[in-house]
């Protein structure tokens, strides 16, 4: 009986936590987002309008963003940011948090990840101990040409940080390619290996 009860407890936490906690961290974010420009012009529109607008500094700090990302794609735009960057970077301790952030960010938004072709298993660092990889190129010609064997180049991921890495040129014929997605085995690298894929 207890251990019915136990096991159904779990479960149900299982689902009310992760559940919860994602509720909870989106509703810290809009508060954040929304408070940082809402609290000072709802408070005028109450003032004047009497009223004021739930979101409407959400909706300010997003259109701020994307006004942001459209000067920083044009050519004054990013000379202006790249300029700004050099001179924020050399300020004390910001030189050696905000480059990790900025990888970190660049890495989770941007869709390079998503270039790679394959994931794929390989024995490294040793026979009978296997990692995983992912297919970037084929080999370069000098490299195949040299060593007489259809090369790889795979990008083998650290985890739990995948932005960092290192590069191995690997025999075709010594590398299993996976059937799992990109997605899928970039969450395997991230969690280290909590987060098993489901095998069809």
């Amino acid at each position: 009986m207890i251990k019915h009860i136990r096991r159904y407890f779990i479960a149900g936490l299982l689902v009310v936590l992760p559940l919860f906690f994602s509720l909870y961290i989106l509703w810290v974010l809009f508060s954040f987002a929304d408070g940082i420009l809402g609290r000072f012009i709802n408070v005028y529109l109450k003032q004047r309008l009497g009223f004021y607008i739930p979101g409407l500094g959400l909706i300010l700090f997003l259109l701020i963003i994307f006004l942001i990302g459209v000067l920083t794609s044009h050519f004054l735009g990013r000379r202006l940011y790249c300029l700004f960057e050099r001179v924020f970077s050399r300020f004390p301790l910001v030189q050696y948090i905000y480059p990790s952030l900025k990888q970190i960010f660049e890495f989770l938004f941007s869709k390079n990840h998503l270039s790679f072709k394959k994931a794929v298993l390989l024995q490294y660092p040793t026979k009978d101990s296997w990692t995983i990889g992912f297919i970037t190129n084929e080999g370069f010609g000098e490299a195949r040409e040299k060593t007489a064997k259809d090369l790889l180049n795979i990008f083998v991921p650290l985890s739990p940080n995948p932005i960092s890495g290192f590069l191995i040129f690997a025999s075709r014929a010594d590398v299993i390619i996976l059937d799992m997605s990109i997605e899928e085995a970039m969450k395997l690298v991230v969690s280290g290996g909590l987060l098993n894929p489901e095998f069809k």
